[in-house]
């Protein structure tokens, strides 16, 4: 079931959001169109350190906790949120009463694999994945399962393994809503003449939530697509035509640049700009800078990466959807805490999900959006941010 998030609520809700943390959402999601997003942002400056090393060998466990060892497998230390997630992570799982085994993988498919093996022979009792590719983990999990290893799919779906126990993340399909509405009300679609130019840029191939905040954001675009209020001009509307492989942001700035120089060179105006991400957000914004001259666009993005939520501040960015990871980890160490304790996880949806060997129980966040007339409210006064970082 494909849900509408109407901006009108979500303005409305947006205190009651960031106090509740992780709202409960039962609604089955399907992911709209075609393929996915490759993730890379920006780098990960401002950043909290993380634990953790980067290499194949597994680093030594954090001490400290007496509930047993949990390993957290992180894709990269190169963007800012995963450095987030895995420090929010671990202070919290310590907190809890775990040890724990952090590592980041430096976006490389054979050092996360490598590093899983690690935790699973050093005696890890359950695994935190958040997976570079979710197809590549079948053969290591197979292992854990074997071994009776429980896994986390941490806010990417591992696919096609029997092994995933149990999967939390945000409500992606919500979070393409809620840029697909933003792009909607800034440009008055329901009310003005237009036509309006609009291009479009998703995550990597490899992650399965590309596809979901790609569908979101498109079910709310594509009727003003057909009816010829929106026109693209460049013609990349498919997942594959507007995917960016690990989400790179000099990949984003790259077919940026080729978009503009082909379609926007002699002054058209480029309206709006739908990013799934920070890091292609800021792709585009690099590639604006360099090569556009007309009126700047309505320019969307995710994860309030301090890099974005400075360029908000300037006016290069309109928004960017924020989810708090430290709402998403606590209530993955509720779930650890429950399978530990020999019980069931807490979940609010058993319909989205299915990752090739059957529908996942999950636990869905939700996310709401920032931009330059909220973000106080919502990154510094909840003290995600202080006034410095955004210096």
């Amino acid at each position: 079931m494909k849900r509408k998030v109407l901006t009108a609520l979500l303005s409305v809700a947006m205190v009651a959001t960031m106090l509740v943390g992780c709202g409960g959402n039962d609604s089955a999601q399907t992911p709209g169109e075609t393929p996915a997003p490759a993730e890379s942002e920006a780098p990960a400056e401002d950043a909290a350190p993380a634990e953790g090393g980067e290499d194949a060998e597994a680093a030594a466990p954090a001490a400290g906790g007496e509930g047993g060892l949990i390993g957290v497998a992180m894709p990269t230390k190169d963007l800012q949120r995963w450095n987030q997630d895995g420090s929010n992570m671990e202070a919290q799982l310590k907190e809890a009463g775990y040890e724990v085994d952090l590592q980041y993988a430096s976006n490389d498919i054979q050092t996360q694999v490598s590093q899983i093996e690690n935790m699973i022979s050093n005696g890890c009792k359950l695994l935190v994945v958040a997976s570079i590719d979710g197809d590549s983990l079948g053969t290591v999990l197979a292992q854990a399962k074997e071994a009776g290893v429980p896994v986390i799919a941490y806010d990417r779906l591992i696919m096609n393994s029997d092994a995933v126990s149990y999967y939390a993340t945000f409500d992606n399909y919500m979070v393409g809503t809620v840029q697909g509405e933003y792009i909607r009300d800034a440009l008055d679609l329901e009310n003005a003449e237009g036509p309006f130019n609009i291009e479009l840029i998703t995550g990597d191939p490899g992650d399965n939530n590309a596809r979901f905040f790609f569908g979101g954001a498109m079910d709310v675009l594509q009727p003003y697509i057909d009816s010829g209020k929106l026109v693209v001009k460049s013609g990349q509307t498919s997942f594959e035509e507007c995917a960016t492989a690990n989400w790179a942001t000099e990949a984003a700035q790259s077919r940026f640049d080729a978009i503009i120089a082909s379609n926007y060179s002699d002054g058209t105006n480029l309206d709006a700009v739908l990013a799934s991400n920070d890091s292609t957000a800021l792709g585009v914004a690099n590639s604006l800078a360099a090569n556009y001259t007309g009126e700047y666009p309505v320019l969307t993005g995710q994860d309030c990466d301090i890099a974005s939520v400075k360029n908000m501040i300037a006016g290069k960015q309109s928004m960017s959807v924020f989810k708090d990871t430290r709402d998403l980890a606590t209530q993955v160490v509720k779930m650890v805490d429950a399978i530990m304790k020999g019980g069931e996880a807490p979940v609010n949806d058993t319909e989205s999900y299915d990752n090739g060997t059957g529908v996942i129980p999950s636990y869905l966040c939700e996310p709401v959006f920032a931009d330059v007339n909220n973000y106080k409210e919502l990154l510094i006064d909840s003290g995600y941010y202080t006034e410095a970082d955004l210096q």
